[in-house]
Parts: structure tokens; sequence; C-alpha cells
């Protein structure tokens, strides 16, 4: 199975910031929600993570070797990164919404994330079908691996909102990858 796990809580998460390659701490409740991840989730035999210091925190609570792999970091906003969603035109954010192939102010188009996130995902499923991966990522990479399990566009990034701390669990089977849980609080996620 292939567990994806968004990061623990940080500064700019709390304030529904964009926060991408911008490198921002866990917050206590963070470090707290990361523990907790580790506890209840079942023991994996790979831990993945994204190269940013908020992933690779949350990945060390699960107390194993963490293989980190740059295809997991997040959304480069570019000049967005820390600012507000309020700060985006709304004609911005009508043509980024229907045009995969735009990022705006410098962005990550979710086209390319979508190529990484698909590769990345393509080269742990071997793996995910006979033992429990966990990789340790952020909202945008979650959603395109989301994307990629139900083959579907990557416009459905727009269509799902990723809590912290949560997970999301695709399982490997014979007719292809299948969508077991979205989005579930880390105490339900067994």
């Amino acid at each position: 199975m292939l567990l994806l796990v968004r990061h623990g809580e940080t500064e700019p998460n709390r304030h529904g910031r964009f926060l991408g390659r911008f490198d921002a701490p866990l917050t206590e409740l963070g470090r707290q929600q990361a523990h907790a991840l580790a506890d209840v989730l079942p023991a994996p035999t790979l831990v993945i993570s994204s190269p940013l210091q908020r992933a690779r925190d949350t990945a060390s609570a699960f107390g194993q070797p963490v293989q980190v792999d740059e295809r997991w970091t997040e959304l480069d906003y570019g000049d967005l990164d820390g600012r507000a969603p309020s700060d985006v035109p709304e004609r911005v954010w009508e043509r980024w919404r229907a045009d995969v192939n735009f990022g705006p102010h410098g962005a990550e188009t979710l086209a390319a994330l979508g190529a990484r996130v698909r590769a990345a995902c393509e080269a742990v499923a071997a793996s995910a079908r006979t033992s429990t991966v966990v990789v340790v990522t952020h909202v945008s990479p979650i959603k395109a691996a989301l994307a990629w399990a139900l083959e579907v566009p990557d416009t459905v990034a727009w269509r799902m909102y990723v809590e912290d701390a949560a997970v999301s669990r695709i399982d490997l089977e014979d007719r292809g990858p299948v969508v077991r849980w979205f989005n579930r609080d880390p105490a339900r996620a067994r």
C-alpha cells in the first residue's frame, strides 16, 4: 500500500498562505502530528520524503531511514510563495484553474508537477504492491498522486483540500491503483 502523508502544521499553513519551496519548520502542533502519524499508521517498509525540512521532520518520526526524492517536493509557487490566496486576482485564478500549462508569477505548472509525481508514483508502485510505503509530502503532490491513481486530469487538484498531517491511501492491485482513503485524520487511519 502507498500511504501519502501531508507533513505536520507550519506557521504559513496555519495562516492559509501558499507554502511551496520556502522551507518553514513544523510548529509544536506539527511535531505532535508527526509523532501521532508514526504511532497509528502501519509500520512502513520504506519511508520516502520530499527534501523540504517540514516533510523530512515529519518522516523522521517513523524512526526509520528516510529516502529523499525531489519529485515529491511541493509545487513551486514562484512569487506567490508565502502570500495569501486572496492576493491572486480573480482573472489569474480563472486561468490557473483552467490551464494546467499556466503558472502565475513564476509558479510551476500543474502539468509539470503532475508529470514528476506520476513518475514518482510509477517508481514506487512495485514496492507498494507488496509492502507499506509511506511518502511524506505536500498538498499538491498528494493531489497529483491521486489524479495518477484515478487516471483523471491534473485540474482535479482544484477540487480537493488536503489537511495538515492527513493521510491518503492508494492500494496497488492487479486492476490498477485504487484510492482507499483520502484526507484521513491519523487517529482514524488504521
